[in-house]
């Protein structure tokens, strides 16, 4: 008999992931590339529908991966000494949904198996976004698109 195992966001914790691991957790909704706006008074934070400069709107992910905190100073890498700052991403977010006890959608593509399930879905940003570089920065307000998120 052949044992079923399981996949390793169902057995192990996001400390426990390696790196290839907590990689494949993103599943490339580009959301986290949207600019936000913070409200200086409240902390408030709201999201927007323009995009990073560096997303490749077509895959929704970083154009300059590698070296994207070097080029944009404001690009948070996620990592295990951040988890208590994972409350800005998106709800549907791999990292955040685990950190809560929350299971993955089944378009994410390591559940669905198939990498364009998330678009085909509509939980990616592809073909709703403009580019930072197309919107000056005065007018990002009129680009607000979420509730708020209290941090």
């Amino acid at each position: 008999m052949i044992a079923q195992v399981s996949p390793f966001w169902l057995v192990k914790s996001l400390p426990e992931m390696s790196q290839e691991e907590w990689e494949q957790l993103c599943d490339s909704c580009g959301k986290c590339c949207l600019q936000k706006l913070e409200d200086e008074d409240t902390g408030d934070l709201y999201y927007t529908d323009i995009a990073c400069k560096y997303l490749d709107q077509q895959s929704c992910r970083c154009k300059s991966y590698e070296d994207r905190q070097e080029k944009v100073e404001s690009c948070i890498s996620l990592s295990l000494q951040r988890l208590d700052e994972f409350s800005w991403l998106p709800s549907s977010c791999a990292y955040r949904l685990l950190l809560e006890g929350k299971s993955l959608p089944e378009w994410h593509p390591l559940v669905a198996g198939n990498s364009e399930a998330v678009h085909k879905a509509q939980c990616s940003v592809r073909g709703k976004v403009v580019s930072e570089i197309d919107v000056p920065e005065e007018d990002w307000e009129d680009h607000i698109i979420e509730g708020v998120i209290n941090l």
